[in-house]
């Protein structure tokens, strides 16, 4: 059986890891790529290949796998600091000790540099695995001393044998637009397909138009419905992991950690999703208004984007994806407060998309 079978497609990076597994592992990997490709699946499966204990690598309570990720919205020294002091115990029960790091571009300066320091000479027995959406916030210092295994956006192909294998009861017309709306991204295809998820699609795109075609928009209102879906997903993901650690041996400060941490990011993983949402629909209506209408995301709304594109929105929404995008930016970067960000955020495509000049 393929190490790495629950992976779709990656080729270029399951070779590399199967060559970690049969040669010997180096002493430090960074699984990068876009979110919902497979890259903390393969981070696990690799976790529990040199491990040899897949049940409990994936419950994570296998006592050589060491797990950190962002409580909150960043990875501070503090959360490194004991990660070091961990990394100088030799294993438990197996040969190694892995060390996962999820999300690791959310790492400050300060968590980056002490990291550093470890990934410099690590202990023999230690594996570390970093997990990043993107490469930019890292410091070259630490790519350099990596593994660098790349993962790639999934084929349409693949999400549409996805939606089928997890949704067998779509038609095919219906299978197609959901994987062309995923966007080669599992984690969206998985959205897209739960009911709950499809109706706060629905209202993300009324909120999308309504900024344009509502003579009484309000930005206080629209930023409201990012923040409901969000809170709505962070209470889903804490009910979800408080049922997952009972019976399980964990300490208390450890366990209401873990529910934080899976809250927060969530809320922060549905935040960041309405806005590429939001980004996506405003690119929509400019693929429309160019006559590439075979491009287009959204292709269940295409009635809806072909009014709009008819409409002078077509030539204001290049503007108003660029907007949406630095807003992605700054909520995935930096420590902002999504309320004020997001309500500044509908401000400005209001008087974008509206004809305003837009202040900075």
């Amino acid at each position: 059986m393929e190490r790495f079978a629950s992976v779709p497609e990656q080729p270029e990076a399951k070779r590399l890891l199967a060559a970690a597994l049969d040669e010997g592992p180096a002493h430090a990997y960074l699984l990068h790529g876009p979110p919902g490709v497979g890259k903390r699946t393969a981070a696990f499966a690799l976790a529990a290949a040199l491990l040899g204990d897949e049940r409990r690598v994936h419950a994570r309570t296998h006592p050589d796998l060491y797990l950190l990720e962002p409580l909150g919205e960043m990875i501070r020294i503090d959360d490194v600091r004991a990660l070091r002091h961990d990394l100088h115990m030799r294993p438990f029960e197996a040969a190694r000790r892995v060390y996962l790091v999820l999300d690791a571009q959310r790492m400050n300066e300060d968590a980056a540099d002490a990291l550093l320091k470890d990934l410099e000479e690590p202990p023999s027995y230690a594996v570390l695995v970093l997990v990043a959406s993107e490469l930019g916030p890292l410091p070259p210092t630490i790519l350099s001393r990596c593994q660098l295994v790349p993962f790639r956006r999934l084929s349409e192909r693949a999400v549409r044998e996805w939606i089928g294998a997890n949704a067998g009861d779509r038609g095919d017309e219906e299978v197609r637009a959901l994987a062309r709306a995923a966007a080669g991204r599992l984690d969206r295809a998985r959205r897209l397909l739960d009911p709950a998820a499809a109706k706060r699609r629905d209202a993300l795109v009324d909120v999308a138009r309504s900024v344009y075609r509502d003579d009484g928009f309000e930005p206080g209102e629209a930023a409201a419905v990012l923040l409901a879906a969000a809170e709505e997903l962070g209470q889903e993901a804490k009910e979800r992991e408080q049922a997952a650690l009972e019976g399980v041996d964990l300490p208390a400060r450890e366990a209401e950690q873990r529910v934080r941490r899976a809250q927060r990011g969530a809320e922060r993983e549905e935040l960041l999703a309405g806005l590429e949402a939001l980004e996506a629909w405003y690119r929509d209506v400019v693929v429309l208004a160019a006559g590439a209408e075979s491009a287009v995301v959204h292709a269940d709304r295409l009635d809806e984007l072909r009014d709009d594109a008819a409409t002078e929105v077509g030539l204001s929404a290049v503007g108003a994806a660029e907007l949406v995008r630095d807003a992605w930016r700054g909520l995935e970067e930096f420590n902002l407060n999504p309320s004020l960000a997001l309500e500044a955020l509908f401000v400005r495509l209001h008087r974008q998309l509206r004809g305003v000049p837009v202040w900075s």
